[in-house]
């Protein structure tokens, strides 16, 4: 799924149509659609689900002037949130995500990701009511007992974890993916659902449906018997924290090995960033591999933190990597497989995959736009 999160994108969401690139064509025919829908009546959905992002400074406080949320949720940020680069400090990153808050209806409902400390700041920001969702308590909607779900090969197909609310709890099992980064949409997703007015046991059923996207902890079958964790969508501090801490949880047959392109636009946090990065990754994996430049400080950050050379490997780009990494691999490997967009860490799972003619289906950025740059 492709994110329409920006000043642009979010009314072509509204409008439900495609984003016309550099196609005149396709922007004159959603002119046309777009003044068809609000000159003719036509069925539209009840609640709309937009996700709302920032680049740089007032991208959120613009849209936020003519989106005014119903329910407006925001997820963990980390100690270096994703984008950085084009702000002055955190706390201005802060001070622009707080205008989500701030654009809110007064009857609105606010849900907040009560694990970061900084986000659960927002609640100051407003009187309206808030529901927030986390790992630790207190908390109103509890997500506990995550594990990883291995099949009869003893291979990793899921994860599976409770969600408590009000001394009520259920039970939820999310196939396909791993990771805690799966368990706090479904969090989330009950948390929108009580402040939409339904019940514990019903917001738990619905999200029994959600199917993770593509590219976001996704299990794929690898070359020789292997798996691949495929989380190439995007990469930050925090989130390629977490995914190798993923990795970590996991008992492979085989090894554990990280594939980590470079984590972008984190301006004067980039260096310092990635050689935690790689300190993380010498007490997590058995063999790493980075790609790129700005990835070279996360070999660096494993190497100061006492791994064997021997077992790193260094790639300028990601299908040099790809091609490289089919002869390290062995039966059994577990390997995850993680970087920021522009990184196109896409490639080097298409040449590991043990299904490469299914690329279009399971993998991220497939469509010619993305093949043409």
């Amino acid at each position: 799924h492709k994110s329409f999160n920006s000043e642009l994108g979010v009314p072509l969401t509204v409008l439900d149509l495609p984003n016309g690139w550099n196609n005149p064509l396709v922007w004159l025919k959603n002119v046309i659609d777009g003044l068809i829908l609000v000159i003719l009546p036509n069925r539209y959905p009840s609640w709309l689900v937009l996700e709302i992002g920032a680049d740089r400074v007032g991208d959120i406080q613009s849209i936020t002037n003519w989106v005014k949320p119903d329910i407006a949720v925001v997820t963990r940020m980390g100690k270096v949130p994703v984008h950085v680069e084009f702000f002055r400090s955190i706390e201005e990153v802060l001070l622009e995500k707080s205008f989500i808050v701030r654009g809110m209806k007064r009857s609105g409902m606010l849900v907040l990701n009560s694990d970061d400390e900084d986000v659960l700041k927002f609640k100051e920001l407003t009187d309206n009511n808030t529901i927030t969702f986390g790992t630790e308590n207190p908390t109103d909607v509890l997500g506990q007992e995550l594990s990883v779900v291995y099949d009869e090969s003893d291979k990793p197909k899921g994860i599976k974890f409770n969600v408590a609310h009000d001394g009520h709890v259920s039970d939820i099992f999310v196939d396909g993916a791993l990771g805690i980064q799966q368990m706090f949409p479904v969090l989330a997703g009950v948390s929108v659902g009580l402040g939409a007015g339904m019940s514990f046991k019903e917001a738990c059923k619905a999200v029994k449906n959600y199917k993770p996207s593509s590219g976001r902890m996704k299990i794929l079958k690898g070359i020789k018997n292997s798996t691949i964790i495929d989380d190439t969508y995007n990469s930050s501090p925090v989130a390629t924290e977490e995914a190798l801490s993923t990795l970590k949880s996991i008992n492979p047959k085989g090894r554990k090995i990280a594939i980590l392109g470079d984590m972008l636009e984190l301006g004067i946090y980039s260096t310092e960033s990635h050689k935690i990065v790689g300190k993380i990754s010498a007490k997590t994996t058995d063999f790493l591999v980075t790609v790129g430049i700005r990835s070279r400080f996360i070999a660096e950050g494993a190497l100061n933190a006492g791994m064997d050379e021997n077992k790193i490997l260094q790639f300028e780009d990601p299908l040099s990597a790809g091609k490289e990494i089919q002869n390290i691999i062995e039966e059994g490997d577990v390997i995850l497989v993680k970087g920021s967009q522009g990184s196109r860490m896409e490639k080097v799972v298409e040449e590991i995959m043990a299904e490469p003619n299914r690329k279009g289906e399971l993998l991220v950025r497939q469509d010619e736009e993305w093949k043409n740059r």
